[in-house]
């Protein structure tokens, strides 16, 4: 009897999971989990279920493995729930599920995470801000585990010019959930053949973050607070002018300080230095209404949605962008292409005659849009899309030529009806504020309703006027602000505005009550 039992305690089973979003070599992974298991006399089996409605797909994939004993064992095809030993997830918000999905429980998982994001579909389509809560998953993950290890394993991978795969498998190896000597994982690698040394060079450090218990998000959280110096360089004049706007940002409250110079820097990059003398006076508008006491909420918020107004999209703007240097850079760094190949970029257009107008002096501008027929005639012809290979001389010069008419900016069409909304929006904000401070500050707020480009822009734009077109009712209330700010996280909620006009609906019950 005793002898059977010790044959079944041997022939234990390990059951471990990997969740991984397509593109994250989840595949890579499991081949060489179940290759590592080989090489130390055991048997494994893998089975995957690809997903296809989740970011590129979501796929699980499933290893069992036990010692080779010379009986085979019955190996299961699919997790079950409660039944695993060891969970990989390489995104954080992939062990959130699998968390929900009751895969993890704390008598037994060992759950090795990625601390990075990927926003998942369901984040991206919401108008605001739709991203999950990434300490409540790191809570729950933690309380529903036996063991938790998470830090940023995309980035110790990036850095070690390789692919997360091989900094999951570090952590799997430095955690000791199974019974097999790092030598072995790294036999494994060097087997594979490709990306030998950057593999290594992840695995390796990920292998002694897991060790340490070193968690790169204690280590951020605890780090030392950059400083808000910025550093520029220029012609000397251009400098001092530069140094002179930043130390007048330097002075304010400190609450309003951090946004002042980060919205100070958006606004200078985005025109010209006149631009953020423009910026921090409209600023100090709102400090001069603003005190210690009430927590220097309106300056703050001043501070971060008068840049954003102030650097619209236009033409101009996405011309300047899409040729600048730091994007090729980045674009050939995501596309891991190197130096001796060449990149083709198209950039895709689809310029509508509001656009076009916009672009033009005011008083031709308005010309044209004032007579409909003409306005017509002209968006027939340029209100298609368009294809423009910027890494064609042709494209690219052309692009940047737009770019350059940044110093003109101030006398087009579409700056013009900018600075007068930006003017309506700020003053009948401030002005709010004097009777109501709360109130106040969440009219200041509700910028975060316009952004983007074209089409996108002009829904933006109809989304504000009807959240602001409660204010007729609201003003006087006591809970004015609570109400504005239910109006506006409605507004972003969905694309729709179904949300919206259910709010704004129940708004106008208000004044009735």
């Amino acid at each position: 009897m005793a002898e059977r039992m010790n044959e079944k305690e041997e022939q234990k089973i390990i059951k471990l999971a990997i969740l991984a979003v397509g593109g994250q070599g989840g595949g890579v992974l499991t081949n060489w989990i179940t290759d590592v298991a080989e090489r130390n006399g055991y048997l494994a089996q893998a089975t995957s279920v690809a997903g296809v409605a989740q970011r590129t797909g979501a796929t699980i994939y499933y290893v069992e493995m036990c010692q080779d004993t010379g009986r085979r064992p019955v190996f299961s095809l699919a997790p079950a729930q409660g039944d695993i030993d060891i969970l990989i997830a390489a995104e954080l918000m992939e062990a959130g599920r699998a968390v929900m999905r009751g895969f993890v429980t704390p008598d037994r998982t060992t759950l090795i995470a990625s601390a990075h994001r990927i926003a998942a579909v369901s984040e991206k389509i919401e108008p605001g801000d739709g991203r999950a809560d990434s300490p409540t998953v790191h809570r729950n993950a933690r309380e529903a585990a036996n063991r938790y290890i998470c830090f940023d394993m995309e980035k110790v991978a990036v850095e070690a010019g390789s692919v997360i795969s091989s900094s999951l498998f570090g952590a799997l190896a430095g955690s000791g959930a199974l019974p097999f000597p790092r030598e072995s994982y790294e036999e494994t690698i060097e087997a594979s053949g490709r990306g030998v040394k950057a593999s290594l060079a992840a695995f390796g450090r990920a292998f002694e973050l897991t060790v340490s218990g070193e968690r790169v998000e204690e280590v951020r959280a605890n780090a030392a607070p950059a400083s808000r110096q910025i550093a520029v360089e220029g012609p000397e004049r251009l400098v001092a002018r530069w140094n002179a706007l930043a130390a007048r940002a330097e002075a304010y409250p400190e609450p309003v300080r951090a946004m002042a110079l980060a919205g100070l820097r958006k606004v200078v990059d985005y025109q010209d230095l006149a631009y953020g003398a423009e910026y921090l006076d409209r600023l100090e508008s709102a400090l001069a209404l603003d005190s210690a006491e009430k927590g220097h909420a309106l300056g703050e918020a001043a501070a971060k949605h008068v840049a954003n107004a102030m650097c619209y999209d236009d033409i101009l703007r996405v011309a300047d962008l899409k040729t600048r240097t730091a994007r090729a850079e980045r674009i050939r760094k995501e596309m891991k292409v190197g130096e001796a190949h060449v990149l083709q970029v198209t950039e895709f257009f689809h310029p509508r005659v509001e656009e076009f107008c916009g672009t033009l002096p005011a008083g031709l501008g308005r010309f044209i849009e004032n007579r409909p027929g003409l306005a017509r005639w002209v968006d027939r012809r340029i209100n298609r899309g368009r294809r423009i290979r910027t890494d064609s001389l042709f494209g690219f010069g052309a692009l940047w030529l737009i770019g350059t008419l940044r110093p003109w900016r101030r006398s087009l069409l579409r700056h013009q009806v900018e600075e007068a909304h930006l003017e309506r929006w700020y003053a009948l904000a401030l002005d709010t504020a004097q009777r109501d401070y709360a109130l106040g500050v969440e009219i200041l707020n509700c910028r975060r309703l316009i952004k983007g480009y074209s089409d996108t822009h002009v829904r933006a734009h109809s989304k504000f006027d009807r959240v602001l077109s409660g204010l007729t009712l609201l003003e006087g209330r006591d809970d004015a602000a609570d109400w504005l700010r239910r109006l506006r996280d409605a507004a972003l909620k969905d694309e729709k505005g179904e949300m919206l006009d259910g709010a704004l609906k129940t708004v106008a019950t208000l004044e009735a009550a």
